[in-house]
Order: C-alpha cells, then structure tokens, then sequence
C-alpha cells in the first residue's frame, strides 16, 4: 500500500509541476493544489498506515499497551488541508479580481499590461 501512496504521490507532484510550467494563472493555481495533496500523500504514507488500535492509555498504564496507530501524520494533514483550503480560496479571489481587472489571467498578458495610474510617457 505504501508503494502505491508513493506512486500516487510522485504522480501528483508530475502533474502539479507541469501545471505550474504553464502560463495561465488558473492552471498555475490547480498546480499548486495538486502539489499540496502530494505533500499531504507522503506525510500520510510516511506515517506508517497501520490498522492498530487507536492510542488510548488505559486507566492505571502509564503507557499503551500494545502497538497503536499513530496520530501525528493526521493531524499535520488534517491542518494542512484546512490551510490549504484558505489559501486557495483567497488565490481563488485574487484571481477573478485580476480577471476583472485586466481581462486576462495570462501570465505573459499581465506581464506586459501597464499599471493603472502609471504614464506611459516615461515621466
């Protein structure tokens, strides 16, 4: 299984890469979601994914008894999507105001489009 998590993980990295190479801004935006749920595959691969009991410490132990599953890789992903999910949504934002705004959500484009307010005269 955590071969496959590993396969899974390097195709995802692949395909966010290759959609950060690309000019337009919303492609660019779907790259770095595809990278994130990359990152978030290799902390839960590197986690160990055990089907262990759950790490209770029983009354009177001062330690759990018995292998348990370990909580930490979840809740880094769990913090990681929620994150994630904000900053998407505000690039989200940013990006239909840039396509408000200039009409265009072009890398190139907006590289070459003047500032508002700014002369194009040089002075």
């Amino acid at each position: 299984m955590d071969v496959l998590f590993a396969l899974l993980a390097g195709v995802l990295t692949a395909a966010g890469v290759y959609l950060l190479l690309r000019r337009s801004l919303v492609r660019m935006l779907f790259g770095v979601i595809l990278l994130s749920n990359a990152v978030n595959l290799v902390l839960f691969a590197a986690g160990r994914t055990t089907r262990a009991a759950p790490p209770i410490i029983p009354e009177g132990l001062s330690a759990p008894a018995g292998a348990v599953a370990n909580p930490l890789p979840q809740a880094l992903i769990l913090t990681a999507i929620v994150i994630g999910f904000g900053l998407v949504a505000f690039a989200f934002v940013l990006l239909y105001r840039t396509y408000a705004t200039f009409g265009t959500v072009d890398a190139d484009d907006l590289a070459r489009e003047p500032e508002r307010g700014e002369k194009g005269d040089g002075g």
